[in-house]
């Protein structure tokens, strides 16, 4: 089955350009032109990814993002305006997989498409027929690869695909520093290019979602200067 793209943005000319882009690579696409329409529509009928712009009638991208959230954790690209910098950050702790600032590339937004598909389905790639690639335990860390699952202290932790991909690069090797670059590989592979802030701010998220369950987490640990690392037990 053809992945589903959500295209949200008040402009037409880019919604129906974009769309033409993914219906000719075989991509089935809805779109809406406002965020309670979205909201609506993709709460009703699931997508297998969204790209939504911030600034919309009716209901921005931000909100759009904070109440899906609430009942998906399907992947989400903002589209973003090149003055919008804090609007970005706030998306990513919002909990959005990526950014891609206007005018864009049409090339590289289906780049980035397909790079998150990619990574969402080898996140749940249990019952595909895929080979399962195991679960990775470090104390009271749980992640779960088949499942796309975390668990802390047996307590679920919601993550989007990069959260997880970024949790899994530090966990695995726990007091083994990562730079930023590394993570970027890790989360979102080789060829993609990302700011070193989207990192920081995906990581600011990872805690915030890890300290709703327990105050007290500090296993993720910041080397000014240098990156990140998972504290050995």
């Amino acid at each position: 089955m053809p992945a589903t793209i959500a295209l949200v943005d008040d402009d037409r000319n880019i919604l129906t350009s974009v769309s033409m882009t993914l219906e000719a690579e075989g991509f089935q696409v809805r779109t809406y032109t406002d965020g309670e329409s979205a909201l609506q529509g993709l709460l009703a009928r699931p997508v297998d990814l969204a790209v939504l712009d911030i600034k919309m009638p009716r209901m921005d991208g931000m909100e759009l993002l904070q109440r899906l959230r609430q009942r998906s954790s399907m992947p989400v690209i903002f589209l973003t305006s090149k003055d919008e910098e804090l609007d970005q950050l706030m998306g990513l702790r919002l909990g959005a997989d990526d950014y891609i600032t206007k005018p864009f590339s049409q090339r590289l937004l289906l780049e980035r498409i397909r790079a998150l598909l990619r990574r969402n389905e080898a996140g749940r790639a249990e019952g595909s027929g895929a080979p399962p690639t195991g679960v990775i335990s470090r104390g009271d860390l749980v992640l779960d690869e088949t499942k796309h699952t975390c668990t802390w202290r047996g307590q679920q932790v919601q993550l989007t695909v990069t959260e997880f991909l970024l949790v899994k690069a530090l966990a695995q090797r726990p007091g083994m520093v990562k730079n930023r670059d590394q993570l970027i590989d890790a989360a979102y592979g080789e060829n993609i290019y990302v700011d070193d802030r989207t990192i920081d701010s995906h990581v600011k998220r990872v805690r915030k979602k890890f300290r709703q369950v327990d105050d007290d987490f500090n296993m993720i640990e910041t080397l000014y200067g240098i990156g990140y690392r998972y504290k050995e037990a």
